[in-house]
């Protein structure tokens, strides 16, 4: 008797404790493999270290790697809320394209109706950016910037041949500078929008398992 392959599985990569409890609120189940939602700690260093070790485990060698969480919006009309599909994230270190960002926008616009959803370059960072790195960013092409996305996908597609994909919530934008995540209304608006993506990443990631033509 023939037995069909285990389908390959999902590693959702976040920085934060709050996007940890967004993204577990929000899961209904419905994945077309098995998920894995991994906290790697702040910073570009935490998320090549966490996820180079997850997909060390043979149980993971497969998997496809989505980063999200929350990011700053570089484009002047950005909101908190907004979200961000990345094209491909970059940091000094190299460029990674994005697998499926047509599809996560048109599942995105699904999950989260009447939200804006951006695509562009997303580009790390090491540091929290402010005032004029913000504008320096955008001449670059950038569309926003976070600490960790970039480092994930590069430490995933050096760890292995995979699809990868990288999806932020704006919780920061030119016109809309925030102090502390949770204590204002866009850090509030940010945490509700990241609840509600898991349907989208899981069609997203259940695409990948279809037979190709």
């Amino acid at each position: 008797m023939s037995t069909q392959p285990a389908p390959a599985p999902l590693l959702i990569a976040c920085a934060l404790g709050i996007e940890q409890l967004a993204l577990r609120a929000g899961d209904r189940g419905g994945a077309g493999g098995p998920v894995t939602v991994l906290r790697t700690g702040m910073g570009p260093a935490a998320a090549e270290r966490s996820v180079t070790r997850m997909l060390a485990d043979p149980a993971l060698r497969d998997a496809a790697v989505l980063a999200t969480g929350f990011c700053a919006g570089l484009a002047p009309g950005m909101h908190p809320g907004d979200l961000v599909v990345a094209e491909e994230t970059r940091d000094p270190r190299g460029t990674t394209a994005c697998v499926g960002t047509d599809l996560l926008v048109k599942e995105l616009g699904r999950a989260v109706p009447g939200r804006t959803v951006h695509t562009g370059p997303l580009t790390g960072s090491d540091h929290v950016v402010r005032g004029h790195e913000r504008s320096d960013l955008r001449a670059t092409g950038a569309i926003a910037v976070d600490m960790e996305s970039a480092a994930t996908l590069l430490s995933a597609v050096r760890a292995g041949v995979r699809p990868v994909a990288a999806v932020r919530v704006v919780v920061d934008a030119p016109e809309h500078e925030l102090v502390r995540i949770g204590t204002v209304r866009g850090g509030i608006s940010a945490f509700r929008v990241l609840r509600s993506v898991l349907p989208a990443f899981f069609e997203w990631h259940r695409s990948l398992l279809l037979p190709r033509r």
